[in-house]
């Protein structure tokens, strides 16, 4: 597993939030769907990803291993063995393949072919055969764009030794020992134990002090960008303010260490924090 899976497994609800559009964050029940995202179970995880990507009809595994000889045999020589493309295009991106659900525009495709790209119509194969080759498409689609479908083997492979000392070296001057005293008993599997360490879940971690002409209001970021910002403060109230001229923002995140800390974070590292971590039970 590569630091780029780990910055993936931060969870789809959070990077939207924040990602989406300009800088707006929804701490809140952001924060609940985030946790809650990462406590599911992989079969979970697939399913709302699934929904929340829109990828629609899921792929029948079944009909899909009858069909992975059948590729193999008649379209793996141009298209590769997982359809990702050889002297033929890949398949996985094909507008044809992801518009179809179960065959219904693949199928009539397959028998006819497209003699003038060099592929021949298969009108000997049985409708049967052709549905289980699309199914076989639609899977392969389905293992790369399905990110919560994932199965993490295992991610303890780094020097736990080497990891004490980055974090002796990179973390106590905002961190205490007893922050990480029995860490990793806090966490269900050493995956969650990496993701929660490298970007932690932080209700309200964002925090800003407004000033502007009628006076100073101080409280949670709950949405930013360039043109507004909205608060809520100690009391709960929400405030709306436009960043116009006059308009003095002063933010404080406390996970900007870590935002800066993921720009140079390298593999190695990633690996041997997770395996000292995963020692302090």
């Amino acid at each position: 597993m590569n630091l780029i899976c780990a910055a993936l497994l931060v969870g789809s609800a959070t990077c939207v939030a924040i990602f989406a559009g300009s800088q707006q964050i929804q701490t809140g029940s952001q924060e609940g769907a985030q946790q809650g995202y990462q406590n599911m179970v992989p079969e979970q995880r697939a399913a709302a990803t699934r929904a929340f990507l829109g990828l629609g009809a899921i792929p029948d595994r079944v009909a899909a291993a009858r069909g992975e000889p059948l590729f193999e045999q008649n379209c793996a020589s141009c298209h590769g063995q997982t359809a990702h493309g050889a002297t033929g295009p890949s398949l996985i991106t094909s507008d044809l393949v992801l518009a179809d659900d179960h065959g219904e525009h693949l199928v009539p495709f397959f028998k006819k072919g497209a003699l003038e790209k060099g592929m021949p119509g298969f009108a000997t194969m049985s409708d049967q055969q052709l549905t289980d080759i699309a199914e076989f498409l639609h899977v392969q689609v389905e293992d790369v764009a399905n990110r919560g479908s994932y199965h993490v083997l295992n991610i303890l492979v780094g020097n736990a030794a080497k990891g004490k000392a980055y974090v002796e070296g990179h973390c106590m001057s905002c961190h205490t020992t007893e922050t990480f005293a029995h860490f990793a008993s806090k966490f269900r599997s050493p995956e969650q134990l990496q993701r929660n360490w490298i970007w932690p879940v932080s209700e309200g971690n964002m925090t800003a002090s407004v000033k502007t002409s009628r006076g100073a209001i101080s409280g949670r970021v709950k949405q930013i960008s360039d043109f507004r910002i909205t608060l809520v403060d100690s009391s709960g109230e929400t405030h709306a303010v436009d960043r116009g001229p006059g308009v003095e923002v002063q933010i404080k995140d406390s996970l900007a260490s870590h935002q800066k800390m993921v720009m140079t974070l390298t593999n190695d590292d990633m690996h041997s924090v997770t395996a000292y971590l995963e020692t302090l039970k």
